[in-house]
């Protein structure tokens, strides 16, 4: 303990000192006045990169007044108390000669927000290149500052204590003693809750603080720590300028982000957010509101047409009922809401839980007069939520297997069917003669475009397919017919590849787009089991998973339709490329692989709604597309587990290919996220040696690939393992010894002794220190051939086993870390 908190005091050292050395500032004298008409006269730090004043709001007369990096508000005074938003041209802000600041408005003389700062022997304010407004007094030291008063940001070089907090409306952002990270509403209802990693004991803390990196690192300090631990990263990470800054902050939909600015573009960019789907955050939607999404943008509607919007011009303030319960003509009745849940989160989530069928969970809030609304989840459990606060926030999506019930006067008047884009915008034209004419128009273009459509139809049924390319865009899962993709794929001619799950074929629809067909074999789930799953797999969205298109269930054909993938599958790039060809993989086109891989699998195991386990990671279920980024395709066709009670069944069967599948598939032990991880382990090292795992050769003396590897790492030889066929190109030394680590770390026998996929990620980007792996203490290899499975356990060697020495370490021939 004394040793980490020696490390931890040193850090803190070097950090301050780092600050010292690069943050400038420009004194404020007492007495200095700021006006809304002139802003030329703002506040500035010494190289202008922050401003203090008044900023217009979009184009109205009003102000808000703080902090700005190129009219980027960072601090607002007064935060979002209502006195001091939407400021008028009459306010003033003054830095009085008492020490106090103040936001007035001239005419009234009424104090809108003020630092409570008075006659405190404060002497001069002080705005430094950080974006800190300090007041100091005669002694230079700080009495008060904007750092330590934030507002909804954080900026790189402020710590956030446990005493602080982010607000923005209803919604808070927290950090506990324990080192949890929490957003809530209303202050009570926790709907995010991140702890740390289960590696860092949590229990010793003593007074943990968060620190935002310029480089896009958030991580906590404490100095019974060895060393920070990293919360987040951004998508960004590492990337831009000295004129690049970086900023987390609660937005007023109550989602924490990190975003980057670029000086004097006047813009921000998002680059991490908390909560994935913004549907789960409680209240986005206002009382009674749903929330679900149009395409990919998160709106809010009300249950039914029983119940209005309580501001017609914003939907995000809720909806109530038309007819009060309490008013009903007659008695009341439970209208039901498929694919809806009604979020419930602490501290009302055990209060509020019972277990019983959707029958009683539909009739006993209804005899119950407290009870508004109730969810039964149809995932097994059997749990049942009874809503009886007077405060509902709903979210409807396909993917998600729960009925709801709100208390209603009948009768229920459905929500109409969505509109397309097209009748949605229609004109409210009150003469009727314009109208006559216009419908008699739009009824000719009809004529016109049907018999358009019918020619076009009949010209390209080679193509197969006749849906419209909005239809593929609008990110629901398109039905196709098994004779439209018998059609588009030629008769399933052109066969891409075949895997446990079924053969690919390539096909063009009447749009011209190319698509890739999957005919699914020994799918038994029923109509409506295969349907859910579909729903799930099209929902689940990431830059580096093969989009689903749509599918075909028709009698006893399945089939799913994705996007198609121009650059096919890592195994052809990888191990069908002749040595001195020009299409051998770069390490950089690698190495982004690899990573990308990794978040693909990442946004799976942890950041969808329902943790998916892939169970069949190989280069073959990698894809890229034209610019060579990674794209894992396959994904969801293996048994969903659900992860809320942390209960992983064992599969039934098998499901894998040879060389990549983890030890507990043979043990007859539960496969968990971790079996993905051994996987992605072996893919890991094949991509850095150019070979696969389960191939021996007279070079690695018999020995499979992984199980030399390892033994050519202990002995320091990594040029070894690196895929020869890279030895005329620039390779980064200090990323493949990072992936070789990894990729030990990720094949351990015991599941327990793996990674998550997240601290993956983080390993492999350079954010988390990798420590040596132990040596595997055996490797099993599976051979299934039909539905028998061979195993066959050998051990490495002792001199495998033998651990590494503790000075081990690799020179390397250049100075910046690559060869030729």
């Amino acid at each position: 303990m004394l040793t980490h908190s020696v490390s931890f005091t040193i850090f803190s050292i070097l950090y301050s000192l780092l600050l010292i050395s690069t943050v400038s500032s420009t004194d404020i004298e007492l007495g200095a006045t700021l006006t809304p008409n002139n802003n030329q006269n703002n506040w500035n730090s010494s190289k202008n990169t922050f401003s203090l004043g008044f900023i217009p709001i979009n184009d109205s007369s009003f102000f808000a007044f703080g902090i700005s990096f190129s009219n980027v508000l960072v601090w607002k005074a007064g935060g979002d108390d209502a006195h001091a938003i939407n400021l008028d041209s009459d306010s003033r802000f003054e830095f009085l000669h008492n020490g106090n600041l103040r936001l007035i408005n001239s005419v009234s003389n009424r104090i809108l927000w003020q630092s409570n700062t008075a006659n405190k022997g404060i002497t001069v304010a002080t705005l430094d290149e950080s974006g800190n407004l300090s007041l100091k007094n005669a002694s230079n030291i700080p009495v008060w500052s904007t750092f330590d008063n934030p507002t909804n940001t954080i900026l790189p070089t402020q710590y956030f204590t446990t005493d602080k907090i982010l607000k923005s409306g209803a919604y808070s952002f927290n950090l506990l003693k324990s080192g949890n990270l929490t957003l809530s509403w209303n202050t009570e209802t926790v709907y995010w809750n991140k702890g740390l990693n289960p590696s860092v004991d949590s229990t010793n803390l003593i007074a943990p603080y968060l620190g935002l990196l310029q480089t896009g690192v958030f991580r906590l300090f404490d100095r019974t720590l060895s060393s920070p631990v990293t919360i987040a990263s951004t998508g960004d990470y590492g990337e831009g300028s000295t004129d690049t800054l970086r900023f987390l902050r609660l937005d007023s939909d109550g989602n924490l982000r990190i975003y980057t600015s670029v000086k004097g573009s006047g813009v921000f960019t998002q680059t991490w957010a908390a909560v994935q789907d913004q549907c789960l955050v409680y209240g986005w939607c206002g009382n009674m509101g749903i929330c679900s999404y149009t395409e990919s943008e998160a709106v809010c509607s009300c249950p039914s047409r029983n119940f209005e919007f309580i501001d017609p011009n914003d939907s995000r303030k809720g909806c109530k009922r038309k007819v009060e319960i309490e008013k009903c003509p007659s008695s009341p009745i439970m209208m039901e809401l498929e694919n809806t849940r009604f979020l419930t989160y602490p501290p009302e989530l055990l209060s509020q839980a019972y277990t019983n069928g959707i029958v009683a969970c539909k009739s006993n809030c209804l005899v119950d007069s407290a009870c508004d609304a109730s969810t039964s989840l149809a995932d097994g459990s059997g749990l049942c939520y009874m809503k009886r606060s007077k405060f509902i926030s709903g979210y409807r999506s396909p993917a998600l297997i729960s009925t709801s019930f709100v208390k209603v006067c009948g009768p229920v008047i459905p929500n109409p069917p969505p509109q397309c884009a097209s009748s949605s915008k229609t004109f409210r034209i009150r003469s009727g003669v314009v109208a006559v004419v216009v419908l008699v128009s739009l009824g000719c273009v009809c004529i016109i475009g049907v018999c358009l459509w019918f020619w076009r139809y009949n010209s390209s049924l080679k193509y197969g397919g006749h849906y419209s390319l909005l239809d593929y865009t609008s990110g629901a899962p398109i039905q196709f017919s098994y004779t439209d993709l018998h059609r588009a794929t030629k008769r399933f001619k052109d066969k891409l590849g075949s895997g446990g799950f079924g053969s690919v074929y390539k096909g063009v629809l009447a749009n011209r787009t190319v698509i890739a067909v999957k005919r699914l074999e020994g799918i038994e789930q029923g109509e409506r089991q295969f349907r859910m799953e579909v729903a799930i797999i099209s929902s689940t969205h990431h830059l580096n998973l093969v989009r689903l298109i749509g599918f075909c269930s028709e009698s006893r054909h399945r089939l799913l339709v994705y996007e198609f993938m121009k650059n096919g599958s890592l195994e052809n790039s990888l191990f069908k490329v002749e040595d001195n060809s020009k299409k051998v993989l770069n390490w950089e086109t690698r190495f982004n692989i690899a990573l990308g891989t990794a978040k693909g699998i990442t946004y799976l195991h942890e950041e969808c709604r329902d943790c998916i386990l892939h169970c069949d990671i190989k280069p073959e279920n990698i894809l890229l597309d034209e610019s060579s980024n990674a794209k894992v395709s396959d994904f969801g066709l293996a048994k969903l587990i659900n992860p809320r009670d942390d209960l992983y069944e064992t599969l039934t069967s098998i499901r894998g290919t040879r060389g990549y599948l983890a030890p507990e598939w043979v043990a007859n032990l539960p496969i968990t996220s971790k079996s993905d991880v051994y996987s992605y382990g072996m893919v890991l090292l094949e991509i850095v040696g150019g070979r696969r795992n389960f191939e021996v050769s007279e070079e690695t003396g018999g020995l499979r690939f992984s199980v030399w590897a390892y033994k050519e790492f202990e002995r320091g030889n990594i040029f070894n393992i690196v895929d020869k066929r890279l030895v005329e190109q620039e390779v980064d030394m200090e990323q493949v010894m990072r992936a070789i680590q990894v990729s030990f770390w990720c094949i351990q026998e015991q599941p327990s002794q793996r990674p998550k996929m997240g601290k993956v990620v983080q390993m492999l980007e350079g954010i988390t220190p990798i420590e040596t792996a132990p040596p595997p203490t055996a490797t099993t290899e599976v051979s299934i051939t039909g539905s028998s499975v061979t195993s066959h356990a050998s051990s490495t060697g002792s001199s495998v086993l033998a651990p590494l020495p503790s000075s081990f370490s690799v020179q390397t021939p250049r100075s910046d870390h690559l060869y030729k």
